[in-house]
């Protein structure tokens, strides 16, 4: 009986050898490419890096804030110091008091501050300064101003006395360089930081206040 191959008869004994790629229309010389199964990916996909280790970054460590108590302690008789030489006695506890009243405020913002020390001088040199000007300005209006001596402030010696006296009629920066520089015996990088100006700008003021202040207090012989 023929065969039919390819829409044509042949016989039994004559019908062509048909490879069976060669009926799907693959060339001879192409070979086939091993297809790869699900669970073979799945399993590359899954498969840890490096031995399954997975790199870590350690959590950088909390850095201890100080209690409010305890900077309270610390800083309060140094401000009171800056405010007793800027604004005298009888203001100086006032000014001070109202300066940690500030801090105490926003003691979780100025904690993580850089200087908390010098924030607060700050805060209390321009206190200091302004109650001057506005004591000032009161006299000039009344004629007179109730003074008035706080407890518990020891007054100045006399011979500081003038000095003092003399260091708040000077312009306001070179009083607050002053006040910072000789009254807490701080060094120029902390004036500056207390001011927020740079440690050129307190090396100026603080040679012109000099400056003034020897000009002043000049014996009537050394002027001579």
């Amino acid at each position: 009986m023929p065969e039919f191959i390819g829409g044509f008869a042949y016989p039994h004994d004559l019908a062509p050898v048909v490879n069976p790629e060669q009926a799907l229309g693959r060339p001879p010389d192409m070979t086939k490419s091993p297809r790869k199964r699900g669970p073979d990916v799945l399993e590359l996909v899954d498969e840890p890096t490096h031995g399954g280790s997975v790199a870590t970054v350690p959590a950088a460590p909390a850095v201890p804030i100080e209690s409010f108590e305890d900077f309270y302690r610390r800083e309060y008789p140094r401000l009171l110091m800056l405010a007793r030489v800027l604004a005298g006695d009888a203001a100086a506890e006032d000014i001070a008091q109202e300066s940690m009243l500030v801090t105490y405020r926003q003691w979780t913002r100025i904690a993580l501050l850089g200087s908390p020390a010098g924030y607060v001088r700050g805060i209390c040199a321009h206190k200091a300064v302004s109650w001057t000007r506005r004591l000032t300005a009161e006299r000039r209006a009344l004629g007179r101003v109730a003074a008035r001596r706080t407890v518990g402030v020891e007054p100045l010696a006399a011979d500081s006395d003038r000095f003092w006296a003399e260091v708040r009629r000077l312009p306001r920066r070179q009083a607050q360089v002053t006040a910072l520089f000789y009254a807490l015996d701080l060094p120029v990088a902390a004036v500056s930081v207390a001011l927020g100006c740079a440690e050129g700008t307190v090396k100026v003021h603080l040679s012109r206040a000099r400056a003034e202040l020897g000009r002043r207090l000049a014996t009537p012989e050394e002027q001579s």
